[in-house]
């Protein structure tokens, strides 16, 4: 059984993500979020750095695409997802090492210190999602009364 550890985090990108698709054709994209802990020392009352965190990240399908062609270096991001641990044995050494990887559900980029523009994609993959959609026009441009 799987152990599933629902995780919200918020940094920054240490590098460009990293995009690209498995053997099955699935796509993916990998990045690292680094989060710097701050704390106030009390006897000067001035904020500090008290150590740095890194996790990896990976996100799959629609949303990898959005995150390499959206994201760079030192974007601050929000990313939800679950914590998966794994092992693997080290090609040079033969020893199992183990990892930590947040699989993201959800990856966007922070408003705290930002501005981001959305473009919207159309969710339908066919002529009708490029359809501009009826057009009105105001009854109070038509002449026709309302009746009651």
């Amino acid at each position: 059984m799987t152990t599933r550890i629902p995780v919200t985090i918020e940094g920054n990108l240490t590098a460009d993500p990293e995009h690209g698709a498995s053997e099955a054709g699935n796509e993916y994209a990998r990045f690292t979020v680094a989060i710097n802990d701050r704390r106030l020392n009390e006897t000067t009352g001035r904020w500090e750095d008290a150590g740095t965190v890194f996790h990896r990240v990976v996100v799959f399908n629609q949303q990898s695409r959005h995150v390499a062609e959206s994201l760079r270096k030192g974007d601050s991001v929000l990313v939800a997802g679950d914590l998966r641990f794994g092992t693997y044995v080290d090609k040079e050494s033969g020893q199992t090492r183990e990892t930590r990887d947040v699989v993201a559900d959800n990856v966007g980029a922070s408003l705290k210190f930002a501005s981001v523009a959305v473009d919207r994609a159309p969710k339908a993959r066919n002529p009708e999602a490029d359809a501009s959609g009826p057009v009105v026009t105001p009854v109070s441009n038509t002449g026709v009364g309302i009746a009651r």
